[in-house]
């Protein structure tokens, strides 16, 4: 008997379930009738999906781009989009102006509404620019008096004046980095893209990398591109630039080797054991890579290498913009070896800095000191040591700012109409591209979301985003862009 029922369990130990047969069969049925329809669709003889190879899909004019990113909303009026009538109708109400069309409810429609809040809204007085401008360079621009060292620039620069975003609350900075209104949920950002599409230039380096602060919001980088392709967060201390990364207490390069190894060793065991844990792995590259990091992130920010004259450029004996000076400086020589993208925030921390409520004119005023020479120095090196040719440097802003008043002396956010800069790569230099109206309220001609600097950018680099989406995450029309073909050369 009991050699019978031994036998029998031998027999049926390796058979499923009921629950598990029947689980198995209408799987099958199921791929059955998808392989019918994807057949009659047209869609089975698709070439099976294959992630990034690391090389760009033509052939690319730029290496690497440098993303400034100035939080809470530059005013495009006080910047880079001289708007005279502001002044002339000044005091009156929009209504009261030959622009009262400009508050259309059809042309307001664009904005998505996160919650309602005492900012982001309609301001119907009209406020007078708080600085003049002046034309500058061969083509005869006028750029904002508060950027002297960006204006010697001019004749570098493509200036787009017709942008438009959707959030009109601060979720716009992770808008403009995304592509996606933060109602839609969390997205990848563009340096991730690069960072997904694009092998590395140099392995002792991360490819993607934020200097600045950055609001909780806007942590995160990869997100459905997973963990490895957040950027690396990195300080400009030669002596403490990362987190974790050097030991508590001293211990001889030969000791540390031995750590390294038995780790190295723990995570390729425990990485066969699980080869689909897109986190460990990420986790796996970010421990070699630190450790490479410890020697290589040092010397890149060690600036006693530099000559007396370029720190004096880029106002590192200023104490009101050394900090900002230090970024870019370090942000040039990271460039110098191979980082594909360098993510960097002024002002970051609440709303941002730039939000000027109240006050307007001393707060752009205080924060174009902090920014304008660093600005105009990087650019002005690229250029002398001929990496503008290979480098794509981008001046951005969640959105612009009202033209009517807020309180006494402010503006509120504005998403209709704002302006953004790049300059380098082949892109068209000493041009303006685009307009918005008479008071620089909507984006009148040549209208471009955020995502249309996202596609200029990727174009420059050799990539189309839509051969970088993965299965499961179709992207919309809107998410990838159009390049901005006429500021391409």
């Amino acid at each position: 008997m009991n050699t019978t029922l031994q036998r029998h369990e031998r027999m049926t130990s390796n058979l499923p379930s009921r629950r598990a047969f029947l689980a198995d069969a209408s799987l099958g049925f199921g791929a059955l009738a998808l392989s019918v329809m994807l057949h009659r669709d047209g869609a089975a003889n698709e070439p099976a999906w294959s992630p990034p190879t690391g090389q760009p899909h033509f052939p690319p004019q730029i290496k690497s781009v440098i993303w400034l990113f100035m939080n809470g909303g530059v005013s495009h009026m006080e910047s880079f989009d001289p708007k005279p009538m502001l002044t002339k109708y000044a005091g009156k109400t929009i209504a009261e102006t030959p622009f009262a069309d400009t508050q259309d409810p059809k042309k307001l429609a664009i904005e998505r509404l996160v919650v309602p809040d005492g900012n982001g809204n309609q301001r119907n007085t009209l406020y007078p620019l708080q600085v003049g401008f002046k034309k500058h360079g061969e083509s005869g621009i006028e750029i904002s008096d508060w950027f002297p060292h960006v204006a010697k620039n001019v004749d570098r620069l493509a200036i787009v004046r017709s942008m438009w975003t959707t959030d009109s609350n601060h979720g716009a900075q992770t808008q403009f980095h995304s592509g996606r209104h933060q109602n839609d949920g969390d997205f990848p950002n563009l340096g991730a893209w690069v960072n997904y599409g694009l092998g590395s230039l140099n392995d002792n380096l991360p490819q993607f990398i934020s200097i600045g602060n950055r609001e909780y919001w806007n942590k995160k980088d990869g997100h459905y591109l997973g963990p490895a392709h957040d950027a690396v967060p990195l300080r400009i201390d030669p002596n403490n630039p990362l987190d974790f990364s050097r030991p508590e207490r001293p211990f001889a390069p030969q000791a540390q080797a031995v750590g390294v190894d038995l780790i190295r060793e723990l995570n390729t065991l425990r990485g066969a054991a699980y080869p689909q844990d897109t986190a460990l792995a990420a986790r796996i590259a970010s421990y070699e890579l630190a450790f490479r990091m410890q020697r290589s992130v040092p010397e890149v920010l060690d600036f006693s290498q530099e000559t007396a004259e370029t720190k004096t450029l880029y106002g590192l004996d200023l104490p009101h913009c050394r900090d900002f000076g230090s970024q870019l400086l370090a942000a040039r020589r990271f460039v110098e070896r191979g980082v594909r993208f360098i993510q960097i925030q002024h002002g970051a921390g609440g709303a941002g800095a730039w939000d000027a409520h109240g006050g307007l004119k001393a707060n752009h005023a205080k924060n174009t000191l902090a920014v304008d020479q660093p600005i105009g120095a990087l650019l002005e090196d690229l250029d002398r040591r001929g990496m503008l040719d290979e480098t794509l440097v981008v001046f951005a802003t969640e959105f612009g700012r009202t033209p009517g008043s807020q309180g006494a002396d402010g503006r509120d956010h504005h998403i209709f109409g704002f302006t953004v800069w790049m300059a380098g790569g082949t892109l068209k230099r000493g041009v303006v591209h685009g307009a918005t109206d008479e008071i620089g309220f909507h984006a009148a001609e040549h209208r471009h979301y955020v995502t249309d600097i996202h596609a200029t950018i990727l174009h420059q680099l050799g990539l189309d985003s839509r051969n970088l989406e993965i299965p499961g995450r179709k992207r919309l029309d809107i998410d990838h862009g159009n390049p901005i073909t006429e500021i391409i050369a």
